[in-house]
C-alpha cells in the first residue's frame, strides 16, 4: 500500500457521485466544470437502434423491424429482399440492421430478412448473438449472428420457424448450462428452451404470466427475467414477482404486488435491474432486484383514449429476495420517467437514462422526453442528477454500456413508419455516446489501465491482470468486476449482470512500475452463466476500461 493518504484524500474529496465541480478561474472567481458529458457520434447509422447487443470483438449490431418502409441505408452490393407479407414495402432494397465498429466509429449494413419488430436475444457461451421472435413472417424466427471481424463478410444466419411458439414482445435469459429460456410475449402465456430439445416441442406452459395479463393492455409483455445464484430464475410481470423453477416449472416462492399499483412492464414499460453479486464477503450471495419508473395504471388506455399523457412514476421499488419476510422498499426517483433504460455502470452504480416524463409506450403514447441521466448509487441509496441533456430518445431507443466506460445510445422512432418532419419527435437515426462523470480527467490521476489479463477465467481458479495507475494506488480500494453486456431494447437489458470477484493479492513489480492482480474466478455457473465479460479494475471509485474475458 503507497500513497495511502494522498490517495484517500483525492478519493474522498473527489466529486465522481456529481456531474459538475466548483473550480476557480485563477482570479479568485469560482465556475462550474462540467464532468459529465454527450458526444454525437454519427448523425445517422441509417437504421433507428430499436435493439442493441455488446460482441466480445468490439462491434455492436443494431436492427430495428423490417417493416418501418425503406431506411436510409442500401444492403450491400446491390442487395434487395422481397418479402411478400411486408406490410410497408415488400422489395426492399435497405437494410434494417447495421454493425457498428466502436473504435472506427464507423457502420455496415447487415441484411437481417425476417421481421424483428420487438424481438429479443442473447449471447451464447461462444460468442454467438441468438435473436428470437419478432412479429408476421419473423415471429417464429430464430436468428444467429456470429462476430467477425469488421472487414470480413458475416451476417445473419435466419431460421424462419424454428421457434415452437410465435415470440413478439418475449424475453430472453442466459441459463447456467449456457442454453436460452425465452419467455411469454403477446398472448404466449408459456415458455421454450434454445436450442429446442427435440422437433416436437412445443414449449411449456406457464400460467403466471396469463394471471399477470390485464387483458387489453397486457402489462406483462418483456417480463423482467434475472438468473438467480440459486439456478432460478426471477419473474416480474404487471406488478407480481416469483421466483420460479423452470426446471420443473413451478414456482417456489410469490413476493408482494410492488406497492402503488402501477404496472411496471410493457406497454407501462418501467425497468428492472439485478443489482450487482458481491463474492467478496464470506457469506451467502443475497440477490437484490431494482424495479424503476413506468406509466401509472390506466395510463394506457388514458393516452388510447385521447384524454393527455398522465405523469410516469417516479417510485422505484428493491427487493432482497434473501429476506426471510422479503418485502419491497420503496425509493423515489428524482425525475419521473417512463420508457427509461437501466443499466450497470463498472462502479456498480445504475444510470437511467432515455425516455418520457408523461404518456406511456407506443406510437405517438408520449410526451416531454426526459433528457437528463440520472445515475442511483445503490449502496448508500441516493441519486444523482446529471447536468447534461441528451437528444429526445422515446419510444423504440436503446443503449448498452461499452467497454470503455462510455454508454452507447442511440435509436427512438415514436412513429409507424420513419417519420423525419412534420411531428413533434421526428424519428432518430443518430447515435450518441454518454461519458458518466467517472470518465473526467478529474479522475485520471487514480485510474487504474488495464496492461495484460488472462483471457480464459474458470470457476473457483485463479487468474492474473496486470495493470498500472499514473500514481496513486490504495490496495483496499481495488476491486475487480466482471460484467456481462446486455441485449437492450425496450426499456429492458436482458442479461446483464455484474459480479464483484475476491481479489487474492496484489503485487508491485519494482522494475516496471506496474502492479498483478490475482482474483479468483466466480464461484459457480449460476453467479456467471458461461460466456464473454467486460472486466474491470476499480480504484477508488474510479475504473479502468473493460478487457474481455471468457468465462468457462
Amino acid at each position: 500500500m503507497i500513497n495511502t493518504k494522498k490517495t484517500l484524500i483525492i478519493f474522498t474529496t473527489s466529486i465522481l457521485c456529481l456531474s459538475l465541480a466548483i473550480l476557480s478561474d485563477g482570479q479568485g472567481n469560482p465556475f462550474l466544470l462540467q464532468l459529465d458529458r454527450w458526444e454525437m457520434l454519427l448523425p445517422s447509422i441509417g437504421i433507428s437502434a430499436m435493439h442493441m447487443q455488446v460482441l466480445h470483438n468490439g462491434m455492436v449490431i443494431m436492427f430495428d423491424r423490417t417493416d418501418f418502409g425503406t431506411s436510409n441505408i442500401s444492403l450491400a452490393g446491390g442487395m434487395c429482399r422481397y418479402d411478400p407479407s411486408d406490410t410497408a414495402v415488400k422489395f426492399d432494397c435497405s437494410a434494417h440492421s447495421v454493425l457498428y465498429d466502436v473504435v472506427s466509429n464507423t457502420f455496415r449494413p447487415l441484411n437481417v430478412q425476417t421481421d424483428t419488430w420487438c424481438s429479443s436475444g442473447a449471447v451464447l457461451p461462444n460468442g454467438t448473438l441468438v435473436q428470437t421472435g419478432g412479429y408476421n413472417d419473423g415471429e417464429r424466427a430464430a436468428r444467429m449472428f456470429t462476430p467477425c471481424g469488421y472487414t470480413q463478410r458475416c451476417d445473419w444466419i435466419e431460421f424462419p420457424q424454428y421457434l415452437a411458439q410465435r415470440r413478439w414482445y418475449a424475453t430472453n435469459q442466459i441459463l447456467p448450462d449456457g442454453r436460452i429460456i425465452v419467455v411469454g410475449g403477446r398472448r404466449q402465456f408459456n415458455f421454450e428452451i434454445f436450442p429446442r430439445p427435440d422437433s416436437r416441442s412445443r414449449g411449456s406452459r406457464f400460467e403466471f404470466l396469463r394471471e399477470t395479463s390485464d387483458g387489453s393492455n397486457e402489462n406483462n409483455l418483456y417480463p423482467f427475467l434475472h438468473l438467480l445464484p440459486d439456478g432460478n430464475l426471477f419473474v416480474f410481470a404487471n406488478t407480481r414477482s416469483i421466483v420460479f423453477d423452470y426446471k420443473k416449472n413451478r414456482i417456489v416462492k410469490e413476493f408482494p404486488e410492488i406497492p402503488g399499483g402501477d404496472p411496471r412492464n410493457y406497454p407501462s414499460s418501467g425497468s428492472s435491474i439485478l443489482l450487482p453479486l458481491d463474492e467478496t464477503k464470506n457469506t451467502n450471495i443475497e440477490p437484490e432486484i431494482m424495479v424503476c419508473g413506468g406509466a401509472p395504471k390506466g395510463g394506457f388506455s388514458y393516452v388510447k383514449s385521447r384524454r393527455g399523457f398522465m405523469p410516469a412514476t417516479s417510485t422505484c421499488g428493491r427487493l432482497k429476495l434473501s429476506n426471510p419476510n422479503p418485502s419491497w422498499e420503496m425509493e423515489t426517483m428524482p425525475l419521473p420517467r417512463v420508457m427509461g433504460d437501466m443499466l450497470l455502470l463498472p462502479t456498480a452504480d445504475v444510470i437511467i437514462l432515455n425516455g418520457a416524463g408523461a404518456g406511456t409506450a407506443g406510437w405517438e403514447n408520449a410526451r416531454d422526453p426526459v433528457t437528463r441521466p440520472v445515475i442511483y448509487h445503490p449502496f448508500d441509496r441516493r441519486f444523482s442528477i446529471m447536468s447534461t441533456p441528451s437528444r429526445p430518445r422515446m419510444y423504440h431507443s436503446s443503449a448498452v454500456l461499452l467497454p470503455d466506460g462510455r454508454v452507447l445510445v442511440g435509436g427512438s422512432n415514436p412513429h409507424v413508419y420513419y417519420n423525419f418532419t412534420n411531428v413533434e419527435y421526428p424519428t432518430d437515426l443518430s447515435l450518441e455516446a454518454y461519458y458518466p462523470p467517472y470518465l473526467s480527467f478529474t479522475s485520471d490521476l487514480i485510474r487504474p489501465k488495464i496492461l495484460t489479463s488472462d483471457k480464459v477465467v474458470s470457476y473457483k481458479r485463479s487468474f492474473n491482470v496486470n495493470f498500472s495507475t499514473p500514481q496513486f494506488l490504495t490496495v483496499d480500494l481495488l476491486s475487480v468486476r466482471i460484467l456481462a453486456p446486455s441485449f437492450t431494447t425496450h426499456s429492458f437489458a436482458m442479461n446483464q449482470r455484474m459480479v464483484i470477484l475476491k481479489l487474492l493479492s496484489v503485487e508491485r513489480d519494482q522494475l516496471t512500475n506496474s502492479y498483478r492482480v490475482n482474483a479468483l474466478g466466480p464461484s459457480t455457473a449460476e453467479i456467471a452463466p458461461p460466456g464473454y465479460y467486460m472486466l474491470f479494475l476499480v480504484h477508488a471509485g474510479v475504473p479502468s476500461s473493460g478487457a474481455w474475458v471468457h468465462i468457462e
